[in-house]
């Protein structure tokens, strides 16, 4: 996690942080990301997607001239959160989420069953997005 210089504000505290990681730890980049989300409601997102090339030389332990060189390309990702809004129209943004706090232990249960009334249809969205 890196935080940005001039990030703080007064005494509101942190306003935006920055998680990136590459390769292997893209995936525990993700996780902590969405683990701070979920401590702290209402952050906008936006996920940037990249690859890093890589060169590794390798020398020969038997032979002193002997050398071998590797280009590898990795995955890498950077996740900005922050309490302010971000512009919606920015590739990789994500606003909030919409989840309600109190339910937050029953992610892993089975979904509520609902009854459609009659003025649901069933290929209508449960939940619309406004962007405004």
């Amino acid at each position: 996690m890196r935080v940005k210089e001039g990030s703080k504000d007064g005494q509101t505290g942190l306003r935006q942080v920055v998680f990136s990681g590459s390769g292997r730890a893209v995936t525990k980049t993700i996780t902590c990301a969405e683990i701070m989300k979920r401590k702290i409601a209402g952050l906008h997102q936006i996920t940037k997607l990249q690859y890093k090339g890589l060169r590794e030389i390798w020398e020969s332990q038997e032979e002193g001239d002997s050398e071998m060189t590797i280009h590898r390309t990795l995955p890498s990702i950077r996740i900005l959160l922050s309490k302010d809004p971000l512009d919606p129209l920015e590739p990789g943004y994500q606003p909030p989420a919409l989840w309600d706090p109190r339910h937050a232990g029953e992610a892993s249960q089975a979904p509520e069953k609902r009854s459609l009334d009659s003025t649901e249809s069933l290929t209508e969205p449960l939940v619309k997005r406004v962007c405004v």
